[in-house]
This record gives C-alpha cells, structure tokens and sequence, in this order.
C-alpha cells in the first residue's frame, strides 16, 4: 500500500508491499505520488521474480497429491481440482504467482452460470486453501489473488423432507425386505437409508457401522471416523430402541457372514445407486443426505435441543436448528 502525508518539509510517500517498506520526502504531492506508484510497481516485479515458474496446473497436482490426499473427502476433492484443470485450461496455464483477482473472479462468474450459489462456495474454499498452502509452505507465490474476490452468499438452507410415499416407494425398488438382511448392493442402499432415518447418521458414518462399534445393549455407537474427527475425536452417537431393532438385522447378518461390518458397498456405489433409483421414479430434488435432517425433525419432537446436538453431534446449534431441522409452521402450529 501506498500512503501520502504532509510533513514540514514536504509531502512524505510511504510504500509498503510484500513485506518491504520504502519512503521519501518530496517538495510536492504530484512528485510524491509518481514516486510511490513507480516504486509499488519496481517492488511488485521484484518479488515476482523471486518465485519458481509454476503454473496453477502444477500447484494443482501438488495440492492434490500433498494436501487432498490426506482429507476424508479426498477423492471429491481430486475431482473438483480435476475439473478446474478441465474446464478452464487457460487459468490454470499462468503462472500460480501471475493469477489475478480478475482471474479468479473469472472463474467465479463461470462456475454461477453452471452451478448454485451454495456450490461455488464449496468449491472456493478448496481453491482459496490452495494459494494460502502455496504462499505460507511452498513460497510458489505471494499475496493471494482471492483477497480482493467477493464470493456469492450461500443460498438457504434446504427444506426438502421426505414423504412417507416417497420413502416406501424408493426402498420397494431398492429391494428392501422387513426383517430380511441385504443381500444385494441395492439392498444395502436401502438398509443404510433406514438406518439413517432412525439416526440421524452421515452415509459415510453408516457405512462404517461394525459390530465392535455398535452397543446394542446401550443403543450407543462409537464413531472412530467422522467428518468433524479433527475437531471432537471420536464421537459417541446414541440411537433409541427402534434403531436398535433396525441395527440387530444388520449384527445378525454380520456375524452370520463371519463378518465385522455390517455393510460392504463403498460410498460412491451408494450415492450412485440411490440417485439411479431416485431418478428412475421421477422424484424431483431428494437427496440420501435429506435423511439426517427428517431423522432430526422427528427427534426434536421427543428431545430438548441440547439432547438432539448429542445425537448429530453438532457443537453450533444454530446450524441445527437453521439446517437440519426443518418442521413447518403448520405442523408446529398443529401441535401448539
């Protein structure tokens, strides 16, 4: 930055970027702010020259391998980069250290005319990470180009709720059978369904449900990976007796298979067989996720809010309460 002020002698131009400080004394305040624009520029060129020739692609991969590969969602992650390399060869042709805020407002711009709002926040924050990590570790660039980039608001919150038509419709094609254990990957995508209707559990948490996790006699779960491992360790997630029922299926099949788990599908088959289902229906907008949010709904009405953050493991009851429980005001009003 650039600043002017009057002194007794003069006018006084101080410059300071990228960590140098430089300042002379002038007679007039045209002189000074020539001085001060030529000198930000000489300081710019010169750091500029001080890093590697890498381009965005490069910081890209290096990110992927050093940095994604070590997230839970590291091969979500590797696919949003990959796209990015895709879909926009030019930006990530320059230089990591060339990249402008016009450059990223570019990419900004491109990716709202494709995808929500809400998505292109996610997608920042990933991207953003990646010029801090190249600045602070790699030193492959300077001040980030995402300082000077206003992103879009999130979008609200989701209010889509399953219907009971919908939810026996989908686990009927999904092959669901009561009290009869998956024996089919479909059939597991609906077995997980149910379990996280009555849980309020994630897709990934279900799918690492074993029988040395899950306390039947306690109706407690013990969750050695989560999405918020890092922040709370392991989490301990209770379940009431109509999960238990649930849960005792699944224990039985697995110990008779010989098995810990109670499921094998990964979570990419589970994601792609259910929207195959979802999509063969017709049914508009819902998503496995939406699960957690209608078990939550239905918990608040049994437990105060401090038990239900328990239960879903939030720590801000505001994002609850602002995100996963979506009771309408008729049916609060009905009950009132």
């Amino acid at each position: 930055m650039a600043y002017i002020r009057k002194v007794k002698a003069g006018y006084r131009a101080e410059v300071e970027r990228k960590g140098v400080r430089r300042s002379q004394t002038f007679s007039t305040k045209g002189a000074a702010a020539l001085w001060a624009a030529q000198t930000e520029t000489e300081i710019l060129k010169e750091s500029k020259a001080q890093f590697p020739s890498k381009t965005l692609a490069d910081a890209i991969d290096r990110y992927v391998a050093d940095v994604s590969s070590r997230k839970r969602g590291a091969h979500a992650e590797e696919l949003r980069f990959n796209a990015i390399k895709r879909e926009f060869p030019a930006l990530c042709g320059k230089l990591l250290h060339e990249v402008t805020p016009s450059d990223i407002a570019g990419w900004r711009d491109a990716r709202r005319k494709v995808v929500s709002d809400s998505s292109v926040v996610r997608e920042a924050a990933a991207f953003r990470n990646l010029f801090n990590v190249a600045r602070d570790e790699w030193g492959w660039c300077g001040d980030s180009p995402w300082a000077k980039v206003k992103l879009p608001p999130k979008g609200h919150a989701r209010t889509r709720r399953t219907s009971t038509s919908e939810f026996k419709l989908m686990m009927r094609h999904m092959g669901f059978i009561t009290r009869k254990a998956p024996v089919t990957p479909q059939s597991e995508v609906a077995w997980s369904w149910l379990v996280a209707q009555h849980t309020a559990m994630r897709a990934g948490e279900i799918l690492s449900l074993k029988r040395s996790t899950v306390d039947l006699v306690k109706r407690v779960v013990t969750l050695h990976s989560h999405k918020t491992l890092e922040r709370e360790g392991v989490r301990f997630v209770p379940f009431t007796r109509k999960a238990a029922r649930v849960l005792t299926v699944l224990d039985t099949a697995a110990r008779e298979a010989g098995r810990d788990a109670y499921f094998t599908i990964s979570g990419h088959s589970l994601d792609v067989l259910f929207r195959r289902v979802r999509d063969r229906l017709l049914i508009e907008g819902l998503h496995f996720h939406d699960s957690r949010a209608d078990a939550l709904t239905r918990l608040s009405k049994r437990m105060d809010v401090m038990r239900l953050a328990r239960v879903s493991g939030h720590r801000d009851l505001r994002q609850l309460m602002s995100a996963y429980y979506r009771e309408t005001a008729a049916e609060v009003a009905a009950s009132i």
